[in-house]
């Protein structure tokens, strides 16, 4: 999985897009609080990702990567360790076990972030191990027990679906349809109706906005890593030897072969709590 998202982050503009929107993110926070104030930050899953290093430089008050994979995070203890970074502290727990519950998420504050909110909270791409029905309770819990009274949660994910034959979400509903009966459905807009129906965030301010990443290698073999990355997940479907074949001759035939890049439309879901001036969306 690490060497399929490298090549994805590699390859695409899917990082520097999510840098970009996490950027603003930082900036409207950075716009209402103290600029002597130390900012601290949770990084759910993402822990090995390029924006590591805009959150390492921004919240100098405590940087904590939650992850799943100790792989991911062993990547991020070799660049700690070997520039003395001391505000980053590393955490290998599973979220989804760690964060539903508000006993346990309690726990987490005063065991592992050391009694203390955070400013920022951040789900880049790692809601897609989470059932959708399992969202709403865990941001309740984010925001209420882990974020300061001025913070913000921003979360990405890919639209769950499209019409182009060319992007990820048409090609995962149509060949994990085909042989699975199986349909994406974790919709950060669809997260962002049900919020603003339940009276935690009635003074919370929810935004959505939409990108399209870009993906080309010149390497089919580092093409279709990704394309298995997208079709695979968030459990290992298991595909025959005829469905693989017709899948690699797809992609060969529409897309390698073409040059034709594969596209995906992708949401940003940012939530501001306690902001009385405009935010950036």
């Amino acid at each position: 999985m690490m060497d399929e998202d490298d090549i994805w982050a590699r390859y695409s503009n899917d990082k520097t897009d999510t840098g970009e929107h996490l950027a603003r993110v930082i900036r409207s926070l950075s716009a209402v609080l103290p600029l002597d104030r130390k900012l601290r930050a949770l990084s759910i899953g993402s822990s090995s990702e390029p924006q590591f290093r805009i959150l390492e430089t921004a919240f100098r008050g405590g940087l904590y990567l939650l992850d799943i994979d100790p792989q991911a995070l062993e990547t991020v203890r070799e660049r700690v360790d070997r520039q003395s970074i001391r505000h980053v502290r590393l955490i290998t727990a599973d979220f989804n076990n760690l964060l539903q519950q508000p006993g346990s998420v309690k726990d987490f504050l005063k065991q592992s972030l050391d009694n203390r909110k955070l400013d920022l909270i951040t789900l880049h791409h790692s809601l897609y191990y989470c059932g959708m029905d399992r969202w709403a309770p865990l941001f309740i819990n984010l925001q209420k027990l882990l974020l300061a009274r001025t913070g913000a949660i921003h979360a990405a994910l890919m639209s769950p679906e499209s019409s182009d034959h060319h992007t990820t979400s048409w090609l995962y509903n149509h060949f994990a349809g085909k042989y699975f009966g199986l349909r994406n459905n974790q919709s950060l807009p669809g997260l962002k109706q049900k919020l603003e129906t339940l009276p935690e965030f009635r003074k919370t301010r929810i935004f959505i906005r939409t990108s399209r990443i870009r993906f080309f290698v010149d390497d089919f073999e580092k093409f279709m890593k990704v394309i298995w990355m997208i079709l695979l997940y968030p459990d290992v479907h298991d595909y025959t030897e005829p469905q693989k074949e017709e899948i690699v001759s797809f992609v060969y035939d529409n897309l390698f072969l073409k040059k034709q890049p594969l596209f995906q439309k992708q949401h940003h879901l940012v939530l501001y709590r306690g902001m009385e001036i405009e935010p950036l969306a």
